[in-house]
């Protein structure tokens, strides 16, 4: 893959001074817009594909999931799961992977904000929970765009899991870090990672570009 991606700028050199503030008013006040019809239809998909395979099987949910690579890789590292892959682009899920998408896996779309709400609200737990290479949002003043910023990100809590985001931007694996704590109630380390196997597009470019990867994982319970 040619090595042609620039590293991230911004102006904010640490984390956020507004990051607890925000967190502690999304999850004093939870999020109540209405869902999309097609949120909810996906949800539907996802869920008869997952009792259709094997109802029992832990979930794995990759959150973002684009072209689908890292779903592919998940179904693959994971074969007594079953992952569903989310995105809100139908061009990004429509284009070509390196193989065929394995049985216990699939692809839908839907609006995150959603999915991850229609979720909760069904009482659905995750085993697994990726959040890779997300939007960075590295204006100063897009903080509430970024996922821990969010008013969704209380969420997570309740659907559980072992959370694992992964970013070449070190500021936002910190501030994720520091939000997962406090929704889980230990210290998340923000740590430096040199993947095996890399499992997006995203992850192969910015490698080839000699770019610093970071993650941050975390049990929800």
């Amino acid at each position: 893959m040619q090595a042609d991606s620039r590293p991230i700028s911004s102006a904010q050199s640490t984390v956020h001074a507004d990051l607890e503030k925000l967190l502690r008013r999304h999850l004093a006040q939870p999020l109540r817009q209405p869902f999309a019809a097609y949120s909810e239809r996906a949800l539907a998909a996802a869920l008869a594909a997952h009792a259709a395979w094997n109802g029992a099987a832990p979930l794995i949910l990759d959150a973002g999931c684009g072209v689908g690579w890292s779903t592919l890789h998940l179904a693959r590292m994971f074969p007594q799961h079953f992952v569903i892959g989310v995105d809100q682009s139908a061009d990004r899920l429509a284009r070509g992977k390196p193989a065929e998408l394995p049985a216990n896996a699939v692809l839908v779309r839907a609006d995150l904000v959603d999915f991850w709400r229609l979720l909760a609200r069904a009482g659905v737990r995750l085993d697994r929970h990726y959040n890779l290479y997300p939007n960075p949002w590295p204006k100063i003043g897009h903080l509430a765009r970024r996922w821990h910023g969010h008013a969704v990100f209380p969420v997570w809590r309740e659907l559980g899991g072992l959370v694992e985001c992964r970013s070449n931007w070190r500021i936002y694996i910190e501030e994720m870090a520091l939000a997962l704590g406090w929704l889980a109630g230990v210290p998340v380390v923000a740590e430096p990672y040199q993947p095996e196997q890399t499992m997006t597009p995203f992850e192969q470019k910015y490698l080839a570009s000699g770019h610093a990867l970071w993650r941050c994982r975390v049990s929800l319970g």
